[in-house]
């Protein structure tokens, strides 16, 4: 009788997909780390970097789209492989930045490109293939390494700031996402075109036809403001504690602390889509949303900052793994990296528009009074419409 191997396939495509997401999120949530540290050391406005942010966010958008669709074509090996290189060379030479022109290019455009290849559509979908009977909780594993990477790279990484200085935060990035190459090669199958083309489902809608219908309109207006949302609060939260009070080296650690409450709401919102649809999760999540933009509004006591950043990092990364359940069992799973990717593409669009809304409020009004108020309300907003999305039901017939 053979012996079982002590490592499945399906086990090393977890662990590697995992740790994708790990250092993926730690390095895409350093500037906010970093934030405050650097317009005040290089003389900038916060909406220079701000820009930069919103430029990361646009272009990684179409990156995730572009990773979606080579994914369904040719794999997710070499996307992800391609992915880390060149977010690797583009995060750590942002440790040489002198003008807010270098930002952009090298954070805006060469980091965004890298990470959004190297990104949760790709993993998504190699994910979601090796395991189809619990793809919700085994989505939530591997999405939850971005939130794990927030807390610890992040923690690491204020010390590392407080230390020897910022620049030193991207080396350190350039370096983890580099050291990635090796396992991901030889944990993820190769796969050729005619290969994953096989591996594809027969049925389910593609673009045009998701295009034609309710469910599809409503999960890119929800996705919109949850990026909205996530990425004003990912890139300020830090320099808002500052300008509250709060101490430094805490600040920094209250965006890694997140991590710790966002990986509490992953693996909830994974393990409640398996059992009842992604629906209520995410209606939940903006619920909680609203409370805490309510609460911030009228508090802001360093107390009620530290409620609102972990509230907030409780909600952060709940659509995440959601957003292949929602596409598996609103459309199936022919176009899945195309339709994850285009939903997820809409979300970091929007979460550009958030960070450099954020920072020109502050700019304009020397508080972020009025970001506050519009995130509250158009989470409203997202709670009403994410109860009118279709109610959960297998998609057997579009898979």
């Amino acid at each position: 009788m053979p012996r079982k191997p002590l490592v499945t396939t399906a086990a090393l495509v977890l662990v590697a997909a995992f740790l994708v997401l790990f250092v993926g999120g730690g390095s895409r949530f350093a500037v906010g780390l970093t934030f405050k540290t650097m317009v005040d050391d290089l003389g900038w406005n916060r909406s220079d970097l701000g820009l930069a942010v919103a430029l990361f966010q646009v272009v990684s958008a179409f990156a995730l789209f572009t990773a979606g669709y080579l994914t369904d074509i040719a794999g997710p090996r070499r996307v992800l492989c391609g992915g880390l290189l060149v977010s690797g060379i583009g995060i750590g030479l942002m440790s040489v930045v002198a003008a807010p022109w270098h930002a952009l290019l090298l954070y805006g455009v060469v980091f965004a490109v890298g990470n959004g290849m190297a990104s949760m559509v790709p993993v998504g979908v190699v994910v979601t293939r090796a395991f189809p009977q619990r793809t919700g909780i085994a989505n939530a594993v591997v999405m939850s390494g971005m939130s794990v990477g927030q807390l610890v790279m992040i923690a690491v990484l204020a010390a590392v700031m407080l230390t020897v200085g910022w620049r030193s935060v991207y080396i350190w990035l350039g370096a983890a996402n580099l050291v990635l190459l090796p396992l991901l090669i030889f944990a993820i199958p190769k796969s050729t075109q005619a290969q994953s083309k096989a591996a594809q489902p027969a049925e389910g809608l593609n673009l045009s036809e998701a295009a034609c219908t309710r469910q599809f309109w409503l999960l890119l207006v929800i996705y919109a403001i949850c990026g909205f949302d996530d990425f004003f609060v990912s890139t300020h939260v830090v320099a808002f504690a500052q300008d509250r009070g709060v101490d430094a080296f805490l600040a920094g650690n209250l965006l890694a602390l997140m991590g710790l409450t966002g990986l509490i709401g992953i693996i909830a919102a994974g393990i409640a889509s398996d059992r009842s649809g992604p629906v209520w999760p995410t209606a939940l999540a903006f619920a909680a949303r609203v409370a805490v933009f309510a609460l911030i509004m009228v508090d802001q006591s360093p107390l009620s900052v530290a409620v609102f950043a972990l509230v907030f990092g409780l909600t952060f990364m709940v659509t995440a793994p959601l957003t292949v359940v929602f596409v598996k069992e609103s459309f199936g799973t022919r176009h899945l990296g195309t339709l994850s990717g285009l939903v997820t593409m809409v979300h970091h669009v929007f979460g550009g528009l958030g960070a450099y809304l954020g920072a020109a409020v502050f700019d304009a009004n020397g508080s972020y009074n009025a970001a506050f108020v519009l995130m509250g309300v158009v989470s409203l907003v997202a709670v009403g419409l994410t109860a009118m999305l279709r109610a959960y039901k297998p998609a057997s017939s579009l898979a």
